[in-house]
């Protein structure tokens, strides 16, 4: 099919994703160039409807990120984040009871005290409007779909085009997409990006690295009763509804105006294909030391995303020529402290002032070492450091022994400097993990009774999730007939079970058919993480596509 040719804008930097890592870096820039007198010309490019439509987190924040991109942030008038932590709890759960660990044995880092609970989306709507004050161009609704390479080197990123037909011809409505060309790009895509992983693969970035690992949030927002409210009350659990050797837990965070965010963490190398992560969160809110806070209370939002728990010895290498890898596509989520928001500014903060550095001597399109070299000795480093072996001990001696073996070495990390285990290995991949369903006792997950638990498709309506019905579906199945053989086949369909918005469905009619209802799709990539053959590759779909989240 031949196309037109794109149009082509230049700048010196184009970023991907506009999230806080990217905003971040296109704030730091304009501020570095505003402090040496000069200008550099900076695109954010964001695939989401608007700033923000995209992003979920639970979110308790360590403003540290924001106090050293905009010092002055807390005096703004539309500031973000608004409620302080104001009391930690940390609870072990079993089915009918549960004891509250005491803080005193918690590591200092694990303190929350400091931090403020809010909206990441609403942190990322504020630094937008920061960004465009300094004169970044921020295109929403733009995904970028493709990476632009000449002579070995990244010199941009193309959009997607616009008005492609369910069999990929053109329809009426057809555009073509951009080419956006820059010096350097900056790829902020969050958790498995779909250029990320590809440069991944293309640069040889895991290269000497351990494997990515990953996790599901599940996340709903409630507005409670009044007199049910406490603001400032951060509360995390761990083991039931789990079993021991599945990790994961919960989270429930009190903030803004009677507003309480509740969401569930499934780690993804869990091994019942049965396992669902939606109906563990919906399980969780049933406990009696649970659901009293949801008494009279209403569900407004719903959500979920991948989250990345790979740490320090999963971060790939970060440059390669003509661009670099920043926030959670570079893999800097603390997981114990079940944060990446200050890591993703910080190192958006940090890239941002080697690549003007460069730009200002007059380099483009080569490696910005000095990005790459630096970030483990910075406070981002230092933060995942200190952690490393903390995934390592769950998914090896399960939720318990792991937790405690965590614990030990967090605080030897903190006291000492050093681990007396040195640098532990994560093991398989997620997506090798899975048992057969032939060896498994399948989960029975109770019907839900739409006041308290809630089924898939109800909870998709509250994320606002709409994509154009008429366009290729963006979720491509490489072999249909692995994915009968092996993932029905020998894994009992799984896919069914782990996607948070009833994407996927085996259909029984006179034989099995794996249906697709991608316009479902809140984009968390979890089906090209755990899918057990890596088999289904998500990629951008038509823009604007996806959820469109409020408060999340």
């Amino acid at each position: 099919m031949d196309l037109p040719a794109r149009e082509s804008m230049e700048f010196d930097v184009v970023i991907v994703g506009g999230g806080p890592a990217g905003l971040a870096a296109a704030i730091r820039l304009k501020q570095e160039a505003a402090g040496k007198g000069g200008d550099v010309s900076v695109v954010v490019v964001e695939k989401g409807s608007e700033i923000g439509a995209h992003i979920l987190s639970g979110a308790v924040i360590d403003p540290c990120g924001l106090d050293q991109l905009l010092p002055e942030w807390r005096n703004d008038g539309d500031r973000p984040l608004t409620t302080e932590v104001t009391e930690d709890q940390f609870l072990y759960l079993g089915p009918a009871g549960g004891v509250r660990l005491p803080n005193l044995f918690m590591p200092k880092l694990m303190n929350n005290h400091g931090n403020f609970i809010g909206s990441l989306g609403n942190v990322a709507r504020y630094l937008g409007r920061k960004a465009e004050e300094l004169g970044v161009e921020i295109y929403p609704g733009f995904p970028a779909a493709e990476f632009l390479e000449e002579d070995g080197r990244i010199v941009g990123i193309a959009t997607g085009d616009m008005g492609i037909g369910r069999e990929g011809e053109p329809n009426a409505s057809f555009t073509r997409g951009m080419e956006l060309r820059a010096k350097y790009t900056i790829f902020a895509e969050g958790s498995r990006g779909s250029l990320s992983k590809q440069l991944i693969r293309r640069f040889d970035l895991a290269n000497g690295r351990d494997h990515q690992k990953y996790g599901l949030g599940v996340k709903e927002i409630w507005q409670v009763d009044p007199a049910r409210h406490r603001p400032g009350l951060v509360r995390h659990s761990m083991g039931w509804p789990l079993s021991n050797d599945t990790g994961g837990g919960s989270w429930l965070y009190h903030f803004d105006d009677n507003l309480v965010s509740v969401g569930f963490v499934v780690h993804l190398n869990y091994k019942n294909p049965t396992l669902s992560p939606f109906e563990e969160l919906q399980r969780f809110k049933t406990h009696p030391m649970i659901r009293d806070t949801f008494e009279g209370a209403k569900r407004i939002g719903y959500g979920g995303r991948a989250i990345v728990e790979g740490g320090w010895q999963s971060v790939p290498k970060l440059v390669f020529p003509g661009g670099c890898l920043v926030g959670d596509s570079a893999g800097f989520v603390n997981v114990p402290r079940i944060k990446g928001s200050h890591n993703a500014i910080l190192s958006g903060i940090l890239c941002a002032d080697h690549v003007f550095a460069a730009i200002a001597v007059g380099r483009q399109h080569d490696e910005v070492t000095e990005y790459e070299n630096s970030w483990r000795s910075s406070a981002i480093g230092r933060d995942l450091k200190r952690v490393r072996n903390v995934k390592p001990f769950l998914s090896k001696f399960g939720t318990m022994v792991g937790t405690a073996l965590g614990g030990f070495d967090m605080w030897t990390n903190e006291l000492l400097g050093w681990s007396f285990f040195g640098t532990m290995k994560h093991g398989k991949a997620d997506f090798e993990t899975l048992k057969p369903i032939s060896e498994v006792a399948p989960i029975k997950y109770p019907r839900p009774d739409g006041v308290l638990t809630f089924d898939r498709l109800s909870s998709v309506f509250l994320s606002n999730t709409n994509h154009e019905e008429d366009q290729p579906i963006h979720l491509k199945v490489n072999d249909m007939a692995l994915q009968k053989a092996s993932e029905l086949d020998v894994y009992g369909g799984p896919s069914q079970y782990y996607c948070p918005a009833a994407v996927y469905e085996w259909v029984e009619a006179d034989a099995p058919r794996f249906v697709i209802n991608a316009q479902n799709c809140v984009h968390c990539k979890t089906c090209d993480i755990k899918d057990p053959n890596q088999n289904i590759n998500w990629v951008t779909p038509e823009g604007g596509g996806g959820p469109n989240y409020v408060n999340m």
